[in-house]
């Protein structure tokens, strides 16, 4: 009994307190842990290691409804609207970007006058204090794209000596006007 007892004594002393002890305590520990969590867990599907695969696919549109949002055709092309006497948005870009391109050599208030008519009013206020020597390009190398969003949201690209200078323009209860500027150098 008393050689079991000076065993236990080196065995708690010596070995478990020395770096091997306490690596073989945090062994025990781990490999209990992950012991248990397997038995509460249950039986793990041993082809893919997952425990809680769905059985079918999952899917959030009704296989047996129409129409899954999914476009199978193109879009058909929306024509913009246009009244009779007024600029269409072809005349309307082209205006705005022969204005847009007078700025350099302007004074920021004369360039703001000539683009106030064809803008809105949100437009005219973000370009409040815009420099007119700022427009990067000089002249247009096409006439204007359009690229028709509804009856009243149009998207025109213009060629530019140094790039396309991208508008959209917008006819809510009136006449086309261009609502934001974007350009990109080529």
């Amino acid at each position: 009994m008393r050689q079991v007892r000076r065993a236990l004594e080196f065995l708690v002393t010596r070995v478990l307190r020395s770096r091997l002890g306490i690596a073989l305590v945090i062994a025990v520990l781990v490999f209990g842990v992950i012991g248990a969590a397997r038995l509460v867990s249950g039986p793990v599907d041993p082809g893919l290691g997952l425990t809680t695969r769905p059985t079918q696919p999952i899917s959030t549109v009704d296989p047996e409804a129409g129409d899954d949002g999914v476009l199978s055709s193109p879009p058909a092309t929306v024509a913009p609207r246009t009244r009779p006497g007024e600029a269409t948005p072809e005349q309307v870009a082209g205006r705005f970007t022969t204005a847009w391109l007078t700025g350099p050599g302007t004074t920021g208030d004369a360039w703001q006058a000539k683009l106030r008519p064809l803008s809105t009013p949100a437009l005219v206020e973000k370009m409040t204090g815009a420099d007119p020597e700022t427009v990067p390009a000089r002249r247009t190398t096409g006439p204007p794209t359009l690229r028709p969003r509804t009856e009243s949201f149009v998207e025109a690209l213009v060629p530019l000596d140094n790039g396309t200078l991208r508008l959209e323009l917008v006819a809510e209860d009136g006449p086309w006007l261009v609502d934001a500027v974007d350009w990109e150098r080529s």
